[in-house]
C-alpha cells in the first residue's frame, strides 16, 4: 500500500514537475477540458480517441492521465505492463455512470443480435461487454462500419447516439444516459446569445440536446471544434457550446478571435436562470498541479486492472483505433 505523504509543495510547481518527470521517464496525457496550467505542462493535449492513441504508441514507462478515470483505464487497457496513474482518483464521470455494468449486461442480453457500440466514456467493464468502442471523433464512421442491416445498440450517451443516427440515417438502440455538462446547455439561452452577437459562428459538441445542436454552425469532436477555429477567420466571434477547457487551446490556433460560452441551465443551488459556470467539468477540474506533482513524486493513484477484464476491453478498443 502506498502511504502518500502531504508535506508542503515547492513553490516552483512548473520546475519540480518537470523534474520528476525526468526522473521518473513519465509522459502527461492532458484532455483539451483539463486547466491551462495543466495543458501547458503536458507531453501532449488531445481529445478522448488522441488520447487512447497517443497512450498505446508511447514507450514511457510511467503514463500520467490528466483527465477522467475512464480516460486513465483506457490507457493501462492499452499499455497494462506500464504504470499508469491519475493525479486525482475521484475524477469520475457522470456519463460513464450512467452505464453500470452488471445494468448494462441486462440491457444488451434483453435486445440478442444486437452489435454494441460504446462510447468511449464507458468504464472498462462496460468495454468489456462491448464489440467496439467509439468517440465523438469516429462513433459516425464507427458506426457507418456495421452493415446495415445489422442492429446496433449504441451506449452510453443517448444525445451523441441521436445524433449518430441522424448522421448515418438509421435506426439505434440508445441507453438513455447523458453528459452532465453537455445536457445542461440550453437552446433558448444560446438563441439570446446568437441575437445579441449576430454573425457569430457556434460550435458545439455532439453530447448536448438536439435543439442545441440544430442552432449551431458545426458539430463535433473536440479536436473537431478546434480545426473549425484554426481553418476559420482570424478576427471571427465563436459561440462555444462544450467544456470551456477548450477555449485555452482555440486562444492559442487564433489568438485575435473573441470566444464566447454558450449558456447553460443553472445548478439547482444558483441564483441565476442561466450561467456559463455551469458547464464546467467538476470532474476534469479536480485535477491541479500539485496534486499533478504528488501524482509524480508518489507515482500514486495508480489504476489497476484485472488483467482478464482489461484483455476483454481492450479488443473493441483496438477495433476503435483501427478505424480512426
Amino acid at each position: 500500500m502506498v502511504v502518500l505523504r502531504r508535506d508542503p509543495p515547492p513553490v516552483d510547481l512548473v520546475a519540480a514537475i518537470a523534474e520528476l518527470r525526468r526522473q521518473r521517464q513519465a509522459v502527461i496525457i492532458a484532455h483539451y477540458y483539463q486547466e491551462a496550467a495543466i495543458q501547458d505542462i503536458a507531453d501532449f493535449v488531445g481529445d478522448s480517441l488522441q488520447m487512447a492513441r497517443w497512450a498505446a504508441a508511447t514507450a514511457a514507462p510511467v503514463i500520467v492521465v490528466c483527465g477522467v478515470h475512464f480516460m486513465a483505464e483506457t490507457a493501462k487497457i492499452l499499455a497494462m505492463d506500464r504504470i499508469v496513474v491519475i493525479p486525482d482518483r475521484e475524477a469520475g464521470c457522470s456519463l460513464a455512470d450512467s452505464a453500470p455494468a452488471e445494468a448494462f449486461r441486462d440491457f444488451v442480453a434483453a435486445h440478442p443480435g444486437h452489435r454494441v457500440v460504446t462510447y468511449v466514456n464507458s468504464s472498462a467493464a462496460v468495454k468489456a461487454l462491448s464489440d467496439i468502442c467509439c468517440t465523438s471523433s469516429n462513433a459516425v464512421a464507427v458506426v457507418a462500419s456495421i452493415p446495415r442491416d445489422q442492429p446496433v445498440i449504441f451506449a452510453p450517451d443517448r444525445y451523441l447516439g441521436d445524433w449518430v443516427a441522424r448522421q448515418t440515417g438509421r435506426p439505434l438502440v440508445l441507453w438513455q444516459g447523458s453528459c452532465e455538462v453537455h445536457e445542461r446547455f440550453s437552446a433558448e439561452a444560446l438563441r439570446g446569445l446568437q441575437r445579441q452577437h449576430p454573425g457569430a459562428i457556434t460550435l458545439a459538441h455532439p453530447e448536448c440536446p438536439a435543439a442545441v445542436l440544430a442552432l449551431a454552425d458545426v458539430v463535433g469532436s473536440t479536436r473537431r471544434l478546434l480545426e473549425a477555429v484554426a481553418q476559420g477567420p482570424e478576427r471571427a466571434t465563436w459561440i462555444v457550446a462544450t467544456e470551456p477547457g477548450i477555449v485555452h487551446q482555440m486562444r492559442r490556433v487564433r489568438p485575435q478571435g473573441t470566444f464566447l460560452l454558450a449558456p447553460a441551465e443553472a445548478r439547482n443551488d444558483s441564483p441565476q436562470g442561466g450561467c456559463s459556470h455551469c458547464n464546467e467539468c467538476p470532474h476534469m477540474k479536480r485535477h491541479t498541479l500539485e496534486k499533478l506533482w504528488r501524482c509524480l513524486r508518489d507515482l500514486a493513484p495508480r489504476i489497476e486492472l484485472d488483467p482478464e477484464l482489461a484483455a476483454r476491453a481492450r479488443l473493441p478498443i483496438e477495433r476503435m483505433l483501427a478505424i480512426g
